[in-house]
């Protein structure tokens, strides 16, 4: 088993549950919280800002750092942060092969569900522009190096910055609270000036999203296909997006709960696919599991089995487990006892029945791979490096960009916890 390294980062407004690592310096790796309970009670545990950081301690000199380019013609459509600021994405344009090809990458983050979260949220990188960073370096999907992301390296890369706390699906406001629910406005906008700076020529496009993101890009994919030309080719990512209407270890639905009063908060419901709600409630079509089927455009689903963030935040929050007796096992899952294995693997066959539908057309791609771990897409680790996850000796970069680009069918799906030894597992400390 593979030492466990302590990654340090330096990381502003986190204020949830976990740090992200651009480059761990192994497969387990270990992160250091104050105090998660703590942090539970404070943002309610609504959003997976850590996974997010773009502070760096790695000592790679030669990253790609991108600049935050404001969308100054969004105010006037309404198409504004939480606080009201202009929203912005981070442009890196392709060359050669890649320069009328474009990688749309919708940025995750989490949630806000009511007024006290989202007041909180708006004082932060995920609510406003005005605490994003300048510019972020772009790793994984997103890099510029042919070594690391073998098959958009030389792409239009976008990452479109997420502060609406909504997935990019709400429209309504809070006038009491100063808060702008826009997150729709926001996609809409963003995806006008884009069309401004040459993505209407393209003549390939995959829109992408980790997380939050993951979930905005199940709910936009044929909206984004419906930008472009029946002669442009046209698919959808969706990495750790696949939130499951589950049941927690007290017997509640933690994440059905957040979930409805995100989607009532922030009038989300005549933006989720109509094919949803006119069968469904406006938070079942939150869920992807009720989504995901019913997606014309293809779609490729990359989830690890025992996503870290849904186990911390929906299977088994501090909220659910008032004794602590799934304290350890949150936080590091060699430390779960053999019924807490048996509760995430009824977990992971949920996953497995929620796909069944989905993975029976050809257009679309699989890849669950059965470790702890949350976003793969945009980390360069788990994306493509020497020891990168894999399934049937393949890594996620090539899954996809096979996938992508019809060289073959992908769907796999891994064995059973603990078979898998080359996870690149969360630990938290």
């Amino acid at each position: 088993m593979a030492k466990l390294f302590c990654v340090v980062f330096t990381i502003g407004l986190v204020y949830t549950n976990y740090v992200h690592a651009i480059y761990p310096l192994n497969q387990t790796q270990q992160l250091s919280l104050s105090d998660l309970d703590l942090e539970e009670e404070k943002a309610h545990e609504h959003d997976h800002e850590a996974f997010y950081s773009s502070s760096y301690l790695g000592g790679n000199a030669n990253l790609l750092l991108v600049g935050l380019t404001l969308i100054h013609n969004a105010a006037a459509k309404g198409a504004v942060c939480l606080d009201g600021t202009l929203p912005g994405f981070h442009f890196h344009p392709g060359y050669g092969s890649g320069a009328n090809s474009w990688l749309v990458n919708l940025e995750g983050g989490g949630w806000c569900n009511n007024v006290r979260t989202c007041v909180y949220r708006k004082k932060t990188r995920r609510g406003s522009s005005l605490f994003m960073e300048k510019e972020i370096p772009f790793t994984g999907i997103l890099s510029n190096k042919p070594e690391e992301n073998p098959d958009f390296f030389n792409w239009n890369r976008v990452k479109l910055r997420y502060c609406d706390g909504g997935s990019f699906a709400g429209d309504g406001e809070d006038e009491a609270a100063q808060l702008q629910f826009r997150g729709q406005r926001i996609w809409a906008a963003a995806m006008e000036d884009l069309m401004t700076k040459g993505m209407r020529l393209a003549d390939q496009a995959l829109l992408s999203g980790c997380s939050a993101g993951g979930l905005a890009t199940i709910i936009h994919c044929d909206e984004f296909r419906g930008l472009f030309p029946r002669t442009t080719k046209v698919k959808c990512l969706s990495d750790a997006g696949l939130f499951l209407d589950s049941i927690d270890i007290s017997g509640e639905r933690t994440l059905r709960n957040m979930y409805n009063g995100v989607v009532g908060m922030q009038g989300a419901r005549k933006n989720l696919p109509q094919i949803c709600t006119n069968r469904l409630d406006p938070t079942s079509c939150f869920f992807p599991q009720n989504l995901i089927a019913s997606v014309r455009t293809p779609l490729f689903l990359l989830n690890t089995a025992y996503d870290s963030w849904q186990i911390q935040s929906s299977l088994a929050p501090p909220s659910a487990d008032p004794h602590g007796y799934w304290h350890d096992c949150r936080l590091n899952h060699a430390k779960c006892t053999r019924p807490q294995i048996q509760f995430l693997q009824g977990f992971r066959n949920h996953m497995l029945n929620s796909i069944k539908d989905f993975s029976r057309s050809n257009k679309n791609g699989l890849f669950i791979n059965s470790c702890f771990a949350h976003c793969q897409t945009e980390r360069q680790d788990t994306w493509f490096s020497d020891n990168s996850p894999v399934i049937e000796n393949k890594v996620i970069a090539l899954a996809v960009g096979d996938w992508y680009f019809d060289r073959a069918g992908v769907m796999v799906i891994d064995c059973p916890y603990p078979c898998d030894n080359s996870c690149h597992n969360l630990v938290f400390g």
